[in-house]
């Protein structure tokens, strides 16, 4: 009975670890770049673009507009793939070190 209770109240702690890095991963911002900088996303924790900047460079004419928007899909790739790999990062960080199966992901 002694070792249930203890493995309730380490569920618990877990529990509450990944709740504050579920917080803190939502609150996290990532900025993604393209074209050498030209292009400019930021991301919030969810992967809702926050923030787009484009450089006045690109504003020329319409023949750009294919190119510009390459650039932008680009620019937020960039920054999800940092959003991701901070979030993995916050979430490994809560668990202590502990390791899921392949495929598992937290939350369940």
């Amino acid at each position: 009975m002694k070792d249930l209770m203890g493995l309730m109240k380490q569920a618990k702690e877990m529990q509450a670890k990944m709740e504050a890095a579920q917080a803190q991963v939502a609150d996290t911002e990532a900025t993604g770049r393209s074209g050498g900088g030209l292009v400019t996303v930021t991301l919030a924790g969810g992967g809702n673009m926050k923030a787009l900047n484009l450089d006045p460079s690109l504003l020329g004419g319409a023949e750009d507009k294919e190119m510009l928007e390459d650039l932008i899909i680009a620019a937020y790739q960039d920054a999800k793939v940092k959003l991701d790999q901070a979030a993995a990062e916050t979430m490994k960080s809560a668990m202590g070190g502990m390791s899921l199966p392949p495929g598992m992901k937290m939350p369940f």
